[in-house]
């Protein structure tokens, strides 16, 4: 059984934060992996800055950082993997979705989407649309084209 644990830094946490974990849920299944548990943190473009800048040396916004961990342990009887933590700006979501006139919504669904397929260890290389895991990531967005996270500030 996989779990998502969302948070929130510098920002109340959002409402929807519950429909949020349940739809990263669908994309760690959507990729066939067990026993996950994520930590999802979100935050202002303040905040990502300064993480950026720490562990990127890029001092700008950015919409997503992905921080690998990676490690199998075990929880009483259980035996769980920690591939990581998922950090995302609504700041920089907010401004991406406006550029690319699209909803709020499917950017954060693609955001999740792209930061789990980074802790399962898929990279790019440029933003082709053609690099394998912009491919993946546009079909699991795809598949759960029906999925709503953000009700009522998708427009």
């Amino acid at each position: 059984m996989n779990a998502v644990y969302v948070s929130a830094e510098e920002i109340p946490l959002p409402s929807w934060s519950t429909l949020m974990s349940s739809f990263a849920v669908k994309v760690i299944n959507e990729i066939k992996r067990d026993n996950w548990e994520l930590s999802i943190l979100l935050c202002d473009d303040k905040t990502i800055t300064e993480l950026n800048s720490r562990y990127r040396d890029k001092n700008e916004p950015t919409d997503i950082l992905s921080f690998n961990l990676g490690e199998t342990v075990k929880d009483g009887e259980k035996t769980v993997y920690l591939p990581g933590d998922i950090v995302i700006s609504l700041d920089t979501l907010h401004e991406n979705a406006s550029y690319f006139k699209i909803p709020p919504d499917e950017e954060l669904r693609r955001l999740i989407i792209h930061g789990i397929l980074h802790l399962d260890g898929m990279d790019h290389d440029t933003i082709n649309q053609n690099e394998p895991m912009l491919v993946l990531q546009e079909e699991i967005l795809n598949r759960l084209k029906n999925e709503r996270i953000m009700h009522g500030e998708d427009k």
